[in-house]
């Protein structure tokens, strides 16, 4: 069951976008603190949030 609107969708690709780019301000073994921008990456086009099931939040709007 999808619980990740459209507007929670882009927010997510942002933030994955913002963690990659770290990975050219880094320096050493800090650059690998990119990596985690695939979990909003990977949430945002399956459209699931694992986090948001026990709360039961979802931002898919209503028809």
């Amino acid at each position: 069951m999808k619980n990740i609107g459209s507007t929670d969708k882009i927010v997510r690709i942002v933030l994955a976008l913002v963690f990659f780019s770290l990975f050219f301000i880094l320096q050493g073994n800090l650059r690998f603190l990119a990596l985690i921008g695939f979990i909003p990456l990977l949430t945002a086009l399956i459209g699931v949030c694992p986090l948001y099931i026990p709360f039961g939040i979802n931002t898919i709007k209503a028809k």
